[in-house]
């Protein structure tokens, strides 16, 4: 256990599945990468650095990737375009590891929270909270898997970085969010009656 987060134990280490990009889910949908279903517009950071901003994550290059500002804390917010179920995630070192002090070590993560700052993303309990390792980093390692539970209608996913490991700023080279898209029922595709 550990204290200011609600009673919440940090898992740390990757999950046993190398790559689940291609893997079905118990209901027989395939799990994707779901950065193409974000709604961009409605995405933000915070104390994010405007050279390494956090569009970067996307884009394959660890060398770009995302820094903090001002310090080693950071906030970045992901909407989706429609309903998701978030599986696990990847984070992966920024520049190769060629800064290991600027890694991510925990980071909590919370579920459908819009507009959430410095000021009060402390004083709001996570969906998870997790503690992350140098080896949890690298390109290699699997996905983190979550608490499936608690990720089944995620419209919004806020990850609160609240320290790395010693230096000024946090850096993370990409992001991967694994999961399956929610079936909805599009209300347009029903003709009006009478």
């Amino acid at each position: 256990m550990f204290p200011g987060l609600g009673g919440a134990t940090l898992p740390t280490g990757a999950s046993a599945a190398a790559d689940q990009s291609s893997a079905p889910a118990e209901d027989g949908t395939t799990i994707m990468d779901l950065s193409m279903k974000l709604d961009k517009t409605a995405c933000y950071a915070r104390n994010e650095n405007a050279a390494y901003p956090w569009t970067n994550l996307f884009i394959g290059d660890s060398r770009l990737g995302m820094q903090s500002d001002a310090d080693e804390q950071l906030i970045i917010h992901l909407s989706f375009q429609e309903f998701v179920k978030v599986k696990s995630i990847k984070f992966t070192e920024w520049n190769r590891g060629a800064n290991p002090d600027m890694n991510p070590v925990t980071v909590h993560i919370h579920v459908n929270r819009n507009n959430l700052g410095f000021e009060d993303v402390e004083d709001v309990d996570p969906a998870q909270s997790i503690k992350l390792t140098t080896a949890d980093l690298q390109e290699s390692s699997g996905a983190i898997d979550l608490y499936f539970v608690k990720f089944q209608r995620v419209k919004s996913l806020t990850f609160f970085i609240e320290d790395n490991a010693g230096g000024d700023v946090t850096a993370i080279g990409g992001l991967k969010i694994m999961g399956t898209t929610v079936a909805t029922t599009n209300m347009n595709d029903f003709k009006k009656q009478g």
